[in-house]
């Protein structure tokens, strides 16, 4: 293992350690076969409430993996539903990760309840706002379960795109 990788076995049982390795290596015979059909790799960090045991739970955590490979096609998924709930501070995430190149997919939910990302704890706008500030020009997916269907679930994206003057 090279100091580039983002966690020491000295300091993780064996059960994560071994964890780690097959992750690391199913992630470069992955990132091997995407760079030859020319497509980027994304890892995603998801929450351990909504996913008990899944491998990666932090930004920094997918950050390390991407930086520690080198590889330009291996990007970060950031959703920011499994961020808020593991590590919050939404804002200083977005500043601090989108300028970096490795944000590759923004993705949105409502916290707590994985509802329209209206409701809840995220402040959609303001999200919104510094992506646009920061001149995030990738896609911005939504996983969410709709309240009342998928036409009445995506309501608040035209209301939003309406308040800031765009066609609905």
């Amino acid at each position: 293992m090279t100091a580039s990788r983002p966690w020491s076995t000295s300091s993780l049982p064996v059960e994560r350690a071994k964890h780690r390795d097959t992750y690391l290596t199913n992630l470069a015979w992955a990132t091997e076969r995407a760079a030859t059909a020319g497509v980027d790799i994304l890892i995603e960090p998801i929450n351990g409430r909504d996913m008990p045991g899944y491998f990666l739970n932090t930004q920094a955590e997918a950050h390390a993996v991407v930086l520690g490979v080198g590889a330009s096609h291996r990007k970060v998924q950031l959703d920011l539903y499994h961020c808020q709930i593991v590590e919050g501070d939404l804002t200083a995430t977005l500043r601090r990760d989108l300028p970096t190149g490795r944000v590759g997919h923004l993705q949105i939910a409502g916290v707590p309840d994985r509802g329209e990302p209206d409701q809840g704890e995220l402040n959609v706008r303001h999200l919104f706002d510094v992506v646009d500030e920061l001149g995030f020009d990738g896609w911005i997916g939504c996983e969410y379960r709709p309240r009342a269907g998928t036409i009445e679930g995506l309501r608040w994206l035209h209301d939003y795109r309406s308040r800031r003057g765009q066609n609905a």
